[in-house]
This record gives structure tokens, sequence and C-alpha cells, in this order.
């Protein structure tokens, strides 16, 4: 029969414990019995997930994040400022815009300020009124060099003449194409004042018309101050409105995110 020595269960009746292992098992009881409460406590049933394994305060956890959110944004939000207000700077001390012209010759001139295009007006004699809408650079050729080692581009502007007489009448529409010192007729063609027809008859292309009435069209468009002068103040006028606009962009983009 098994005799308990001390609170200590001997399993080998034959074997008398030694001191020391009397002691280990003296301790291994005592932790017992302070372990049982402790994991009831922990791990209580009540508790949805034992007590050590719990999350920090929720609400101070993502107040924490919040900040860190707000402080990368306004980094974020800082440096492209500071990226925009260096280009604003840099376009006013290199070559800064200047005040665009109203008047060229006899033409008016809308400057149509945020657009891609501008407006040129004028009467002619006592009848014509020449309206002409002129896009801003819309493409370019390479041109090469006299080194053939590298090219430049020369810039491409389209527009548009209209010809009217008032009332009723018919509309002339010329379509031209403007380079740096010269100007190409890419269409001329007679359309109704009201616009009405779905699909018009424009004419023949302008290059397939005999030579000399294309040589008699530029000069009916020559008389009328469309000619190679007008294509070289397009070409520098586009050039300043072109900056202009550039700077335009960049004040509305600043101004958008710094607005709160």
């Amino acid at each position: 029969m098994l005799k308990p020595q001390s609170g200590i269960l001997n399993l080998n009746p034959n074997e008398n414990p030694s001191p020391k292992k009397q002691q280990r098992s003296r301790q291994a009881a005592s932790m017992a019995w302070l372990i049982r409460p402790l994991r009831r406590t922990l791990f209580s049933p009540s508790l949805r997930t034992p007590l050590l394994h719990q999350h920090p305060n929720s609400t101070s956890f993502s107040n924490s994040r919040n900040y860190i959110s707000d402080m990368r944004k306004s980094a974020f939000q800082d440096n492209i400022l500071r990226l925009l207000r260096k280009e604003i700077q840099y376009e006013h001390d290199h070559c800064p815009p200047k005040q665009p012209t109203t008047r060229f010759n006899s033409f008016t001139v809308d400057d149509r300020s945020g657009e891609q295009w501008i407006r040129l007006k004028r009467k002619f004699g006592e009848k014509e009124d020449i309206t002409i809408d002129v896009t801003m650079f819309d493409g370019s050729v390479p041109v090469p060099d006299s080194g053939q080692v590298q090219s430049d581009e020369q810039l491409h502007i389209t527009f548009i003449v209209n010809i009217s007489k008032g009332g009723d009448s018919d509309v002339l529409e010329i379509v031209c194409s403007a380079w740096p010192n010269t100007i190409d007729i890419q269409k001329f063609y007679v359309r109704g004042c009201s616009r009405t027809a779905n699909h018009p008859y424009t004419g023949p292309e302008f290059k397939e018309l005999d030579e000399q009435l294309q040589d008699s069209l530029y000069e009916f468009l020559e008389e009328r101050s469309v000619n190679d002068g007008l294509a070289i103040f397009l070409h520098e006028y586009m050039k300043n409105k072109d900056k202009t606009e550039f700077i335009r962009w960049l004040q509305t983009v600043k101004s958008h995110i710094e607005k709160k």
C-alpha cells in the first residue's frame, strides 16, 4: 500500500526519495495551486478572448492611425505645393509672359483667356465681316538642322477664316495651316449661314484645284491680310499664350490643393 510522506506520493515503495527530489516535488505542488486560480481568471468563459490577448483601447488605436494618416497626407500636399511654387517662380524668372496684344493690323484680337483658342475679327470694305478662329499649337513636324545630327520641330497651328456679307448670304469658310512663317490653305468651301445641311458638299481638296486658281485664292486672302505675316504673328502670340495658360494652370492647381 502506497504511503504518503509529507503530502508527496512515493510511487516506488522500495525507493526513498532524496531531499532534493522532495523539495522539487513540494515546489511543483505549490506552483500547481497558484496556477489553477490564475488560469480560471485568465480563461474564464465569460471573457470572449483571454485577457493576455486583448487589443489596446480601440478608440486610441483608431485615433493614432488617423493622426499618422493626416501627417502623411499633409507631408504629401506640402511637397506638391513646394514643387508648384518652384515651377511658377521658374516660369516668372525665365522669360515671363507678356501682356497679350489686342490688335494685329486691322484685326481685333480676343485672347479667350483660359481657353485653347483665340478669335480675330475685322471688317473689309462695306459688307464683309471676317472672323478667324485660331487654335493653340496642335501639331509639329521634324525639321533637320543643317548638320543633320539633331532635328528641330516646326510647330503647326490650325485656323479657320469665315467671310460673310451679312443677311442670309452664304459664308466662305477657309481652313488653313499656319507654319512659323507661311500659311497653307487646306480647304476652301461655301456653306449656308444657318449650317442646316447635315452633310454639305465641301468641294474638292484645295491641292487638287488648278494651280492658277490656287494662286488666285491665296491673293484673295492676301488682300484681306490673311497672309504669311499673320502666320508669324500667330506663332509669336501662341508662344506667349502657351506660357500664360501654363502658369494659370499651375496657379489653379495650387489654389485647389491649398483650399481647406
